[in-house]
């Protein structure tokens, strides 16, 4: 009985899990997503329309290392989900010392066996930057409230910092550390006063690495801090109780049941620490902050499942003293939960319809659409579509083919221009595209993608012939991208 909870096992669990999801990310083909942010490699810019540039890095890196292929391009997103395992690991040993080493592993197995990280581990987006560098970052506030020296504030500056250059919603975690900075200030003045040296250091390098963002956001009209920060904008009120239903339920899917229960008793515990101050009042200031954040944006508007992601790593931290009794069953469900999501999305066994099957509604089928839309092509024709995930995963698999990127969007991103002639635009019949580039404009076909006889869209194809006196900005959100 005693080997069953041994941390050595659960190291074993760790490494794994760790071996499968490599496989995996090598196996499942991109998702449009994933394509779109394959194409941000190939564009290096301090910033993008919808995200800081941080993922874009880490596949640029992960292709230098495995190729330009889907191994490749979540190959550093895999290890960093196995890697950041030891973040919170020392981070638990530093901010709930009675949780022991034994309490530190079982964090880290908790939060690897959520859903969300089992599938962050495969499918690369700036979740997984952002939990990489969140866990970072309470590493460092660990070593802080350890007592490890002021010089530790410029580690948590840094990844404070490399955090925010992920994901903008890595600013609320960042928030937390601030009111808890301010509250155990105000009540040790000698403490707050030793500390200040250290934040200031920590708050400078901070502001350097996010500089680059602000800096292309100020030379782009602030796009992409508008297209964030516009969220808040559509407001509906009356619909609080449908959007907190769903943010409820998106965070048990992707916590797992058993996991959510420990998570919250974990927050429970870590605010009986919080009274006596130290590492639990840390915790609690990272995790409720951001959590009251998405509840009150919850109030008017949708909360995506995944945005909360980013306190994961100080809920798994707070499950360290958490008694274990049922633990190995929640760990369990977790990552039967996670291998049978593995199972559907490489395999299908299960009927399921694209509204329910995310994997055939975002991964299947494309390189049997590509054939047939080659197959309706002319030689020298351009392959173009109507939105940026279609145009990127075209972009994955059509090799040899020159395929167009055609929106707004693409003005934003330094790639050539060079379009002309006669292509085929491929759309789906529920959106449209701008008609008044085109000289003429003829539909030849309408294709199915999917798998296995499951319909995961309908796109229509168009014979279209591009004008030759289109205005500077027509041209420019006209663009040629990169293909393997």
């Amino acid at each position: 009985m005693r080997v069953r909870y041994s941390p050595r096992w659960w190291l074993y669990l760790l490494v794994l899990l760790a071996g499968l999801r490599l496989v995996v990310a090598g196996i499942l083909p991109l998702s449009p997503d994933e394509a779109y942010y394959r194409l941000w490699a190939f564009a290096p810019a301090a910033g993008y329309l919808d995200h800081p540039p941080m993922v874009a890095v880490w596949i640029r890196l992960g292709m230098l290392l495995g190729g330009d292929n889907a191994f490749g391009v979540r190959l550093v997103g895999v290890l960093a989900g196995a890697g950041l395992s030891f973040f919170v690991f020392r981070a638990v040993r530093d901010l709930l010392p009675d949780a022991g080493r034994a309490g530190g592993v079982r964090a880290c197995v908790m939060l690897q066996a959520t859903l969300a990280l089992a599938i962050q581990s495969v499918v690369i987006t700036p979740d997984m930057p952002v939990m990489f560098f969140i866990s970072v970052l309470l590493w460092a506030m660990g070593r802080v409230t350890a007592g490890a020296g002021t010089g530790w504030w410029l580690v948590a500056g840094l990844a404070a910092g490399l955090a925010c250059d992920s994901k903008y919603t890595a600013i609320l975690p960042v928030g937390g550390i601030g009111l808890w900075l301010m509250v155990r200030g105000l009540r040790h003045r000698a403490w707050g006063l030793r500390q200040v040296p250290g934040v200031v250091g920590g708050v400078v390098v901070a502001t350097a690495c996010v500089a680059p963002v602000v800096w292309w956001n100020a030379r782009h009209d602030w796009a992409s801090f508008v297209r964030q920060g516009g969220r808040t904008a559509d407001w509906h009120p009356g619909r609080a109780v449908q959007f907190l239903t769903e943010l409820a339920a998106g965070q048990l899917g992707l916590m797992t049941p058993g996991i959510a229960a420990f998570f919250i008793w974990g927050q429970v515990v870590a605010l009986r620490h919080a009274r006596r101050g130290g590492g639990g009042a840390l915790l609690s200031c990272m995790t409720l902050l951001p959590a009251c954040v998405f509840m009150q944006h919850a109030m008017g508007d949708r909360v995506q499942a995944n945005w909360p992601v980013v306190i994961y790593p100080m809920l798994a931290a707070g499950t360290a003293t958490v008694a274990w009794r049922w633990g190995r069953w929640a760990v369990g469900g977790g990552v039967l939960v996670g291998a049978l999501v593995y199972m559907q999305a490489l395999f299908a066994p299960l009927p399921l319809s694209a509204h329910t099957d995310v994997a055939l509604r975002q991964m299947a089928g494309w390189r049997d659409l590509a054939t047939r839309i080659a197959d309706q092509a002319r030689p020298g024709d351009f392959i173009a579509a109507c939105d940026y995930g279609t145009a990127a995963e075209l972009a994955t698999v059509m090799p040899g083919r020159v395929v167009v990127g055609m929106e707004p969007r693409w003005a934003l991103f330094n790639l050539p221009h060079d379009v002309s002639g006669d292509g085929i635009m491929v759309c789906n019949p529920r959106r449209d595209f701008d008609r008044d580039v085109f000289v003429s404009v003829r539909q030849v076909d309408t294709l199915v993608r999917g798998r296995q006889g499951r319909v995961a869209e309908r796109v229509a194809l168009y014979r279209v012939s591009l004008r030759t006196d289109l205005s500077p900005a027509q041209r420019s959100a006209i663009v040629r991208l990169p293909t393997p």
